[in-house]
């Protein structure tokens, strides 16, 4: 993958694939091989959501992990992952507007290194 801009880096460290906050620091994890056990059991029998697998796959693409991306895209349906993604996209968009003070066309054009319309 070749280098992201640097807005698409930074939008996607703001979403975390377990559901923290921006800025917020993992929980400590937990002590004992039992307890990693029991975590590691957990994980495979937790449902993931199409927004928790949209955050993740973005993520996984951004740090160029292709086995975390994967991972994420075996989570749901195809179709679900490409409407979180989609919907990722737009909530990002809307978000750099916002901070940007721009229409979010001319974000959109900017990221993708397209001419202003």
């Amino acid at each position: 993958m070749g280098e992201l801009h640097p807005v698409l880096r930074r939008i996607g460290r703001l979403f975390q694939p377990d559901g923290r906050e921006p800025g917020e620091s993992a929980p400590a994890a937990p002590a004992g091989r039992k307890a990693a056990e029991r975590s590691a059991a957990d994980d495979r029998r937790r449902t993931h959501n199409i927004f928790e697998a949209a955050a993740t796959y973005v993520t996984a693409c951004v740090d160029d992990d292709q086995e975390k991306a994967d991972e994420a895209a075996g989570w749901v349906q195809p179709e679900a992952l490409h409407f979180g993604i989609n919907e990722l996209a737009c909530r990002a968009v809307i978000a750099l507007a916002r901070e940007r003070d721009e229409p979010p066309g001319e974000v959109a054009r900017s990221l993708l290194g397209l001419p202003a319309a």
